[in-house]
C-alpha cells in the first residue's frame, strides 16, 4: 500500500493535469471566482476608505466639539429673556472636569461693508474668545488668530472668513492689515481663517462671518446675547459624559420650563459609522452572489468532468482506487480551480487600490484580513460545490462505467 502523503501528491498532480488538459474550460470557470473574490477584497478596501474619510471631515467641524443653546420651540423661546450667559460657562468651566477649552458665540452683529462700484456686501460680525479657534478646529490661512490679550484690551481686530476676504480684496493676503467699519467702529483684520471641511452652511459660521473678540463685540451692541457656548473635550470618550454634565450645570443655574440643547457630533459620528457598515454589508452581500454564481458553475462543469470520465473512474476502481481515490481526485480539483480564480481575485483586488495610493494622494487603508477571508471563503466555495460532483463520482458503479460510450 502507498503511503497517505504520495497517495495525496498523486491525486493533486492527477487534479493539476487534468486542470491542465482543457485549460480554456477551467479559465473561465476561475474567472466568476476571480470576479468574486476581487469584489470582496475592493469592497472592503474601498468601504473602509470612504468610512474613514467621512468620519475624518465629520471630526474636522471641531476637536470632541459640545454646543450648549437655549431651545426655541415654534419660532418662540422656551423661556423668553432666560438666555445663556458669560456665567454659565464659567459655571460649567469650574465644576465639568474634561473641558480643554470654552468660547461663547454672541449673536452676531449685521453689517453693509463698501465693495466698490456703489455696491455693499453684508458682513456677520461675531463676538468669540479666543478659544473658539480651538473649539472649532479653524485654519488661520494668514495672519494670526487674536488672542487673551486682545480680548482684555478690548482691541478692535477681527479675523475674517477666507471667502469673503477674497470677495473684498481679491486674496487672503491682502486682507490683512485692511480695516472694516462696524457701526462707527472701525476693526482691523489680523488674520484669515477657514473651515477645514465645507460645512455647507450647517454651523453658526458663514461664508461672510468675521470673528471679533466677545468683549468688544458687546460695547457694539445694546443688548448683546450669549447665543451659544461651545466647548471641546478632553478626548472622544469623554464627550457623553461631559455633554451631560454640561447639560446639568445649565440647567440648574435657569428656570426649570427653560430648555436647553446640547448637542455633539457623538450621535452624527455613530450615524455616519452605521451607514458605512450597512452599505459595506449590502456590497458584501452581492460579491457573496457573484462567489455562489461562480460556485455553481464550478459544481456544473465538475458533473460535466465527471460524466465524460466515468469509463476512467470505471477502470480506476478496477484496478483498485477506492472510492475515497475517486472523490479526493475530483474534490481537489474542483478545489484547486476555485483557489486559482481566487488568488487571481486576491492580485487584482490589491493591484488596484496600490495603484491608486501610488498614483494619487489617496492614502486607501488595504485591509490584510481580507485576503484571509477571501482565500477562506473561495475554499469553502470549492469544497462545498465540489463535493456533490465527487460523491457522484465516488459511488459510480464499475461495472456500469466500463459499459459507458
Amino acid at each position: 500500500m502507498r503511503p497517505a502523503r504520495i497517495l495525496i501528491a498523486d491525486t493533486i498532480a492527477l487534479a493539476r493535469d487534468t486542470v491542465l488538459s482543457d485549460r480554456l474550460r477551467f479559465v473561465l470557470t476561475s474567472l466568476g471566482m476571480l470576479i468574486g473574490t476581487a469584489s470582496i477584497i475592493l469592497v472592503a478596501t474601498f468601504t473602509l476608505a470612504g468610512k474613514q474619510y467621512v468620519l475624518n471631515e465629520i471630526r474636522s467641524i471641531g476637536s470632541n466639539w459640545i454646543s450648549a443653546e437655549h431651545s426655541v420651540v415654534g419660532g418662540k423661546s422656551t423661556a423668553w429673556n432666560d438666555n445663556l450667559t458669560f456665567d454659565d460657562m464659567e459655571a460649567v468651566r469650574r465644576n465639568v472636569k474634561g473641558i480643554v477649552a470654552a468660547s461663547p458665540v454672541l449673536l452676531p452683529l449685521v453689517e453693509r461693508v463698501e465693495i466698490g462700484g456703489g455696491r455693499t456686501l453684508t458682513i456677520n460680525a461675531m463676538g468669540v474668545s479666543a478659544e473658539y479657534q480651538k473649539v472649532r478646529n479653524l485654519d488661520v490661512v494668514t495672519g494670526r488668530f487674536f488672542d487673551a490679550g486682545d480680548s482684555d484690551a478690548r482691541n478692535k481686530v477681527g479675523v475674517m472668513n477666507a471667502k469673503v476676504a477674497r470677495q473684498l480684496y481679491g486674496s487672503v493676503d491682502a486682507a490683512v492689515g485692511e480695516t472694516v467699519q462696524l457701526g462707527e467702529v472701525p476693526f482691523t483684520i489680523i488674520g484669515v481663517f477657514k473651515e477645514r471641511v465645507d460645512t455647507l452652511g450647517q454651523t453658526e459660521i458663514s461664508d461672510r462671518t468675521l470673528l471679533v473678540p466677545y468683549g468688544t463685540n458687546c460695547y457694539l451692541q445694546d443688548h448683546p446675547m450669549v447665543k451659544q457656548i461651545v466647548f471641546s473635550a478632553t478626548d472622544a470618550s469623554s464627550v457623553a459624559p461631559v455633554s451631560a454634565e454640561v447639560r446639568r450645570i445649565i440647567q440648574s443655574r435657569h428656570r426649570p420650563e427653560a430648555i436647553y440643547e446640547v448637542k455633539n457630533l457623538r450621535r452624527l459620528l455613530s450615524v455616519a459609522a452605521n451607514t458605512s457598515d450597512a452599505l459595506t454589508l449590502v456590497l458584501l452581500s452581492v460579491a457573496f452572489v457573484v462567489l455562489l454564481v461562480s460556485g455553481i458553475g464550478i459544481m456544473n462543469i465538475m458533473f460535466d468532468t465527471v460524466t465524460e470520465r466515468i469509463r476512467e473512474i470505471g477502470i480506476r476502481r478496477v484496478c483498485g482506487a477506492t472510492r475515497i481515490d475517486i472523490a479526493l481526485e475530483f474534490l481537489s480539483q474542483s478545489i484547486l480551480v476555485s483557489l486559482v480564480g481566487g488568488l487571481l481575485g486576491l492580485l487584482v483586488g490589491f493591484a488596484i487600490p496600490l495603484t491608486i495610493r501610488l498614483l494619487t494622494k489617496y492614502d486607501i487603508p488595504i485591509p490584510g484580513i481580507a485576503a484571509v477571508f477571501g482565500v477562506i471563503i473561495c475554499s469553502l466555495v470549492g469544497i462545498f460545490f465540489g463535493t456533490f460532483p465527487a460523491m457522484r463520482a465516488a459511488q459510480t458503479n464499475p461495472a456500469e462505467s466500463l459499459r459507458h460510450e
